[in-house]
Order: C-alpha cells, then sequence, then structure tokens
C-alpha cells in the first residue's frame, strides 16, 4: 500500500527563495502508506523529488528519517545530497534538471510505536549560509499485529514417564522331533526349557500381580521334503504339543488361552538359523534364497549344492523339526490409588517412572513441582524432572528458574528433543531468535509441536513465506496472526473459530480481522471479549492502528473504557 503525500511548505519555500533556490523535495511518497512490524523491524521506503530549477547549485541538504512516539524517538539512516558546486560529499542533485530523492528507513521496534509518526528532519546550508527546513510527518502509526504471534501460544512439551501398567514378559521352549516323526520324545518333555517354561506358567498363576496372557502352541516342519508331507508334519507336531500342554494345565489346574498356528516349511527359521551359524559358503545359500521365492525351486537349488547341503542337514535342518511353546505373562504394575499412597508417604519405595507417572495423578501445580523435587533428590541424574520443573516455571513466568531448570536437563541429555524444544521456546519469548533458531534445530523428533514453534519463529523473523509453510493446516492464534499478514481473511476467520482453547489474544485477532474486513459488529463483538478476558488489551486497541477507522465511535469507546 503506497501513500503520497503532497509537501508545500509556504514558508520554508519562501525562505529558501531568496537564498538561492528551494531545496526540500516534494511529491514525498512511504511505502508502505502505513508502517508496519516486520521481524522485530518498522521499516519503509521513502521517495521523492526535487524540482527542477529549485535545488541551489551550492546547497547542501542531509535528510534524516524519525519515528517519533511518546517517551523517545528512533533514528535512522541520513543521506546527504548536494548541488552541482557544493565542496561537500553527497548525492548530486542538478539545477536544472532536478533529481530523485529516496531513503530506506529502519527502526527497531518498541511497542511505545503503535501512536508514532514518522517525519523527515533537515540540516540545510545554502553555500555558508545556514537554512531551516521544518520537519515534515509523512506518515501515521505503526501496525504491529505480527507482534501477537507470541512464544506463549506454543505449549512447552512435557518429558513423559515410561510407566506401564501391564509389562508383557515372553517365555518360549522348543520341543524338537527327528526327522519326519511326530512322537514326543521324554528326553526333549524334560529338557531344561520345558521345565523352565512350567515353572513360569506356574508362577504366573500364583502371583497376585501376574496373569498369564496366552499359551500359543505353533508346529513347523523344516523345508526340505515335499510340500504335503511337511503340512502333515507341522500339523501333528502341533496338535500333539498342543494335547501335551493341555493336560499338564488340566493336572496343575490352570486356566489360560491358548492359540495355535502351524508352518508347514520354514524358511524364515532356516534363514535365521544359517544367518547365525560358521557354515562355509553360507553366503551363497542365502543368495538361492533370495534369487528363487517358490520353495520347491529353492529346495532344489540348494540340494545342488551338494557339500554345503550335507553340512545344513547335519546342523540346520534338526532345529527346525520342532514345536514351539511361547508363554506370554502379564505383569500388572501398582494401581493409582497405591502410586498416589506411595508418592506422598514413602515416595522411595517407587522406581523412576512410576514417580514421574504419580505426577500426572495430582491436579494441583504445586502437588506436581513437589514430585518432580523428589524425583530430583531420588534420581538426580534423570533429566525428566528438571525438564519439568522448568516448564512450571516457564508457565509461571519464572524464567530465570526455567533457564536454571532447562540448563541442567541440557547438560544431562544434550541431545534430547524435548529440552531444546523447550529451550527454543524460552529463547523466543526472550526475543533471541537466533538462538531460538539453534535449539529447535536440534528438536527433530520431539514430542511438542515443532511445526507450531518453527511456524512462530519465522513470523517473528519477518519469514511470512517460511512461516507459512511451517504452519500447514495448524490452527492457533500464531497461524491466525500469520494468515492476517498474507491478507487470508477468510482463512484467519475459520482458524479463530476453531482454535481450542480460545483466550483474549484469539477475539482480539478476531477483531483485528473484522476491522480489516469492514465487518464493524465482529470488531464490537470481539473486541468487548478480548477486553473482558484481558484489561490490559484496552491500552492496546486504543493505539492499534488496526482500529483507526472506529477508535473515535462511542462504541468503541464505550468497550475500552
Amino acid at each position: 500500500m503506497k501513500k503520497s503525500l503532497f509537501l508545500s511548505l509556504v514558508f520554508a519555500t519562501a525562505m529558501l527563495v531568496s537564498c538561492g533556490g528551494a531545496i526540500q523535495p516534494e511529491k514525498v511518497t512511504v511505502n508502505p502508506g502505513t508502517l508496519v512490524v516486520a521481524g522485530n523491524k518498522v521499516e519503509a521506503d521513502i521517495t521523492g523529488t526535487f524540482p527542477v530549477k529549485k535545488f541551489s547549485k551550492k546547497a547542501v541538504v542531509t535528510v534524516t528519517p524519525v519515528l517519533v512516539y511518546e517517551g523517545g524517538e528512533a533514528v535512522g539512516k541520513s543521506v546527504t545530497y548536494v548541488g552541482e558546486k557544493a565542496k561537500e560529499n553527497g548525492t548530486v542533485i542538478p539545477f536544472k534538471e532536478g533529481g530523485k530523492f529516496a531513503l530506506k528507513a529502519s527502526f527497531d521496534y518498541v511497542p511505545a510505536m503503535a501512536e508514532s509518526k514518522l517525519v523527515l528532519r533537515f540540516t540545510a546550508k545554502n553555500g555558508n549560509r545556514v537554512v531551516e527546513i521544518p520537519e515534515m510527518k509523512i506518515a501515521d502509526g505503526v501496525v504491529a499485529t505480527a507482534t501477537l504471534a507470541s512464544a506463549d501460544d506454543v505449549k512447552p512439551q512435557v518429558t513423559a514417564d515410561k510407566f506401564q501398567r501391564i509389562i508383557q514378559e515372553v517365555q518360549e521352549a522348543d520341543i524338537r522331533f527327528l526327522i519326519q516323526q511326530t512322537a514326543l520324545r521324554s528326553s526333549e518333555l524334560a529338557s531344561k526349557e520345558m521345565k523352565d517354561l512350567k515353572k513360569a506358567i506356574k508362577s504366573a498363576n500364583k502371583d497376585a500381580n501376574k496373569a498369564i496372557n496366552k499359551i500359543e502352541v505353533l508346529g513347523y516342519a523344516s523345508p526340505d521334503g515335499g510340500q504335503d508331507l511337511n503340512e502333515k508334519l507341522a500339523d501333528a507336531r502341533q496338535e500333539k504339543s498342543q494335547r501335551y500342554i493341555q493336560n499338564h494345565l488340566r493336572s496343575t489346574r490352570v486356566k489360560a488361552n491358548i492359540e495355535s498356528d502351524v508352518t508347514a516349511e520354514d524358511w524364515e527359521g532356516f534363514q535365521k538359523a544359517l544367518e547365525a551359524s560358521d557354515i562355509q559358503d553360507k553366503e551363497l545359500v542365502l543368495r538361492v534364497l533370495s534369487m528363487y521365492s517358490d520353495p520347491e525351486e529353492r529346495e532344489v537349488q540348494i540340494k545342488n549344492l551338494s557339500a554345503v547341503f550335507e553340512t545344513i542337514a547335519e546342523e540346520v535342518l534338526p532345529a527346525l523339526r520342532r514345536s514351539r511353546l511361547v508363554l506370554t505373562t502379564d505383569l500388572i504394575g501398582k494401581s493409582d490409588e497405591e502410586i498416589l499412597a506411595l508418592a506422598t508417604t514413602d515416595p522411595a519405595a517407587l522406581n523412576v517412572e512410576e514417580l514421574l507417572y504419580s505426577a500426572t495423578l495430582f491436579n494441583s501445580v504445586d502437588e506436581k513441582y513437589a514430585i518432580y523435587e523428589k524425583v530430583m533428590e531420588l534420581f538426580p541424574k534423570d533429566h525428566r524432572a528438571y525438564n519439568n520443573l522448568g516448564i512450571i516455571n516457564f508457565n509461571k513466568g519464572n524464567v530465570a528458574e526455567a533457564h536454571s531448570f532447562y540448563a541442567k536437563a541440557l547438560q544431562l541429555a544434550p541431545t534430547n528433543p524435548d529440552v531444546n524444544y523447550n529451550l527454543g521456546i524460552l529463547a523466543m519469548s526472550e526475543g533471541d531468535l537466533n538462538k531460538a533458531e539453534e535449539y529447535l534445530g536440534k528438536a527433530a523428533g520431539t514430542e511438542g509441536n515443532l511445526s507450531a514453534a518453527m511456524g512462530t519463529l519465522y513470523t517473528m523473523k519477518g519469514d511470512y513465506a517460511a512461516a507459512n509453510s511451517a504452519y500447514g493446516n495448524l490452527v492457533s492464534n500464531n497461524a491466525a496472526v500469520q494468515q492476517i499478514i498474507n491478507e487470508d481473511y477468510a482463512a484467519a476467520r475459520q482458524t479463530l473459530a476453531n482454535v481450542e482453547n480460545p483466550n483474549a489474544v484469539t477475539a482480539y485477532l478476531a477483531a483485528v480481522v473484522g476491522a480489516r474486513t469492514n465487518d464493524r459488529d465482529a470488531v464490537y463483538k470481539n473486541l468487548a471479549i478480548a477486553v473482558e478476558r484481558d484489561a490490559n488489551l484496552k491500552v492496546r486497541a486504543q493505539k492499534d492502528m488496526e482500529f483507526a477507522k472506529y477508535v473515535t465511535d462511542a462504541k468503541f469507546q464505550e468497550i475500552i473504557k
């Protein structure tokens, strides 16, 4: 948006004519006409002209952009223009032709600039005579909607416990069979594996903190021999093994769910056993397995490697003629009630996962804080308590304490993505965008919303294309800020309507959308909600250039009074 100001300073002109020619610029244009904040900077391109036969040949004019606001001013970079016969250095303006006037203004943004004016100030002389040129006001105010993109809208990430109420244990035992046989041999049934399996079944049945989830009985045949024969062998081995374990369960009065399956030709087991073996030329056999998918063709090709096959038949295949019994046991952990009781009376009786989990069972932030302090005491090398205490302090506004806890967490776990993510958010909140980018660059894999954090960072830096890409379809206040900057008001309106936990900023942004789309009712309705949620927004709204058309309305004044 451009804004042209036709500036004719009669008094200054009259004074300068007597000195040999008027030397102030004319037709000054400011782009953008309404100043805006982008990347914590307020910038503008200012152009104009020095008319023909007006700029004295000995004149020297220095032009300085200044942004004036309540309580201070920001001074930009000056540019000097000189006449054809001036001795000083500067951009030469020919007397007959005149010339263009151009400079770029750039200021570091401070909130007070919302209500401000951009002026040009001059120092000028014509030869040895000092010339007074009044300052020119060329723009009003600064639109600071981009600054509503805040680190407060990005939720820090708790480093969670790994507590599991039920942990499963698996114990296996193989019953091996002779080649092309299905008889259960007493030596196999009395093996150490089988004895250990039976003990585990008994323990799971008697222990109050254990339960048998299932027992799987799986029948196999080695891949040598015909398909039909192998199917019969696998089925028979599975059935006989299942009957055996069922009889054992009955005799010991144990109830368990039994599942069954068969594998007629155990090529997967064959490959694993071969890979783990020391058989010479095993790579050649593995290559055959990869080249042929048809089981019969595989068998033929492997048997063609007669020397190797003899060794395979002796060392690999016997172990594949088996049934497998797989016991899955559920280890049942402490109940929430037990954990809560111990957390408050005897936290040392809990392991680190249980103690961290107990924090999630408390509603009070102070109670959670006390739990994390206890974790620090009992498990000082676990970074999670430090990180989570950092979050609590950050949310309370205790920045120094948050820094301290995050730093300790980072010392203990320098590559942890959640800790780096949280430090990135903290750095953004302090305006250290370079540090924020450094931390967020190490946060890949965080459970936090890295897209939201990166989108916010890019918005704060003024890289709006990157911000738009990072946000994607994210629904948040910060995403709506970016959509407003992009002038996609329909999308911003929809985003704000779907924010999960709308707050004062949500309503304020909806009022901004209303102002930009000339929806007076939306302005008043949403602004009233915003200031009700946060009375501090009354001061911002009073000075906000977004509401310049509405600020004198009685209804607007009624809302912000």
